[in-house]
């Protein structure tokens, strides 16, 4: 169940739902038909169509909940691995540079652990675990400084092309109203 301001259930919602939808297994086993279900349960049948499908397919198990969905999918131990393998860093892993995307550690942990995160997920993931992103301040080894500087205050200004004051009939100005 969705929510607009982007919420979920709680765990004990979580719980609340799980029970009703074992309390669906019964009657389903009781042979009512979804309407009737639906109905008793105060839930569409839409709802119960799904459940019915679920618990015929998996058993009571299909209809278990699955937890929070924002819980981490990584043990403590392959979190550490992750970690040591970040620290390898990029080049390590097949990259030819040292730069560390969202979507290259999102292919990582598929290639390590076989577990699929989504880009958003994999920023929640290591914000969690006190990561923070960075963007690397790119300079050119040769860059100086003091050079730049003397270059802004002395040859940019007489560079820099001198505005063309606008005339009448200039197509930088609308035409005056001919009425």
């Amino acid at each position: 169940m969705r929510y607009a301001q982007g919420g979920g259930l709680t765990d004990a919602g979580r719980a609340a739902r799980e029970r009703l939808r074992l309390h669906a297994v019964e009657r389903f086993q009781a042979g009512e038909k979804n309407a009737e279900v639906a109905a008793a349960l105060r839930v569409s049948e839409r709802s119960v169509e799904r459940w019915r499908r679920a618990w015929r397919e998996c058993g009571q198990a299909g209809l278990l909940s699955k937890g929070s969905p924002g819980r981490c999918r990584l043990s403590e131990n392959q979190i550490a691995r992750l970690e040591c393998e970040l620290e390898r860093g990029p080049l390590a892993h097949g990259w030819n540079d040292q730069r560390w995307t969202l979507a290259r550690i999102k292919t990582l942990i598929g290639r390590l652990f076989h577990i699929s995160y989504t880009v958003e997920g994999t920023w929640r993931l290591l914000k969690r675990q006190g990561w923070s992103w960075q963007q690397p301040a790119r300079r050119a080894i040769e860059r100086d400084d003091s050079a730049v500087e003397v270059w802004k205050k002395e040859t940019w200004p007489r560079v820099r092309a001198v505005r063309r004051s606008a005339t009448p009939g200039s197509s930088s100005r609308m035409k005056p109203d001919s009425r």
